[in-house]
């Protein structure tokens, strides 16, 4: 349950439709899963609704609001008001910078560099730039997820920016990967930036908690696939 200011915060937002926008609270207990719609929120309660919610929690609540119960309102300003998902992960390859840069821009064979993904299919290239579905491996209850993502590398800045075409379950997903020569090596870092949807099943705090620990995960793997390649321990 989200609690502000030592209250859930579906209270709160049922005070303010009582206080601001006409609710009849004893309509709103007997049908708690009721639409604002259905619970008599014309388009002048939802547009207060609106202004008061974006004064208190800096949230803009959409147009389709009355098609929402109050609790899943709440569920929605909880979600928005958080900070958007930030992680940054890197880590250091023992590997010449051009055999580094080769085998982790490769987006064709990213199925034999990182250990989460089923499939990889080309859509589009254009110079530096390419878009690419990706298919990850069948999850604990049989879901392969996939989703189109469109990346630029810039190789005289060593870096690349990456953004998910399809969003799926985020309300916008970007990736930057940069590439620093160092004594030991090569340290490459990913930093991802992203909000996710009302309607994802995990908000940005889990999923922040999801990619630090599968971006630590997958690091050690390439670091380990390209320094034997280095080392000459495969085809590449």
């Amino acid at each position: 349950m989200t609690v502000t200011h030592g209250q859930p915060l579906t209270t709160e937002i049922t005070d303010i439709l009582v206080a601001h926008c006409g609710l009849d609270a004893d309509a709103a207990a007997r049908a708690p899963a009721a639409s604002l719609e259905e619970l008599g929120m014309d388009s002048l309660a939802l547009l207060e609704l609106s202004a008061v919610v974006a004064d208190r929690w800096r949230v803009q609540i959409p147009e389709q609001a009355g098609q929402l119960s109050i609790p899943a309102v709440a569920d929605l300003v909880a979600r928005r008001a958080q900070p958007p998902g930030h992680t940054e992960n890197s880590i250091v390859i023992a590997a010449p910078l051009p055999l580094v840069w080769e085998m982790t821009n490769d987006v064709a064979r990213w199925t034999d560099l990182f250990t989460e993904y089923a499939a990889v299919e080309i859509l589009h290239r254009d110079g530096d730039t390419v878009r690419f579905r990706l298919t990850m491996h069948p999850d604990e209850n049989g879901i392969a997820w996939s989703w189109v993502s469109e990346r630029t590398a810039d190789p005289a800045a060593r870096e690349v920016r990456a953004h998910r075409v399809e969003t799926g379950p985020f309300e916008y997903m970007r990736i930057h990967w940069r590439y620093t020569e160092e004594p030991g090596g090569v340290r490459m870092t990913w930093v991802q930036d992203f909000a996710m949807k009302p309607t994802a099943p995990v908000d940005n705090a889990g999923m922040t908690a999801r990619i630090n620990a599968n971006s630590r995960v997958q690091l050690d793997v390439i670091k380990e696939r390209v320094e034997r390649a280095h080392a000459g321990g495969d085809d590449e």
